[in-house]
């Protein structure tokens, strides 16, 4: 009948006082004791409880279901990452410097322009990217390339809008 729920354990250590409200041709009674409830009265107050909760609680259990794949695997990335920091290859952390400094350089020599801020700061990294990693600077301007020509050839292709 009663559904349990997770909660902190200091909690059960706390007693409670049910109450419930006489009827209206009944003499006033201050309290009502759990044992002299009636079973259908808390079963009708529990179910009109979870019918006005139903919406808020199965959107919740949505919400976590759909959220949860995502958050697993974004904490298996950052455990991923962290173990590859832990046993980086040699020349990782230097090759890195310079590749931030690089990024570094580009907000300092554009000054005023976002269309400049733009450009420099990805173009000074990936140059130095480039030094460092010159066979997957091939593979991504291939893949870059065949994708901004795929994408161009569909905005340019008769029929679409």
């Amino acid at each position: 009948m009663f559904k349990r729920s997770v909660g902190p354990a200091s909690l059960s250590l706390f007693t409670f006082r049910v109450c419930a409200a006489p009827k209206k041709d009944s003499p006033p009674k201050t309290s009502v004791k759990v044992d002299e409830l009636s079973q259908g009265q808390i079963a009708v107050s529990s179910h009109s409880c979870d019918t006005y909760c139903e919406p808020y609680t199965s959107w919740c259990q949505d919400t976590y279901s759909q959220s949860k794949p995502k958050m697993q695997s974004l904490v298996q990335w950052g455990l991923d990452s962290y173990d590859y920091l832990q046993n980086a290859p040699p020349g990782f952390f230097p090759r890195l410097g310079v590749i931030g400094f690089a990024g570094l350089i580009g907000p300092l020599l554009t000054r005023g322009s976002k269309i400049k801020k733009l450009v420099y700061l990805p173009g000074f990294m990936g140059l130095a990217a480039s030094l460092y990693y010159p066979q997957q600077t091939i593979v991504f301007a291939q893949v870059s390339g065949e994708s901004l020509y795929d994408w161009g050839n569909v905005k340019n292709s008769p029929g679409t809008k």
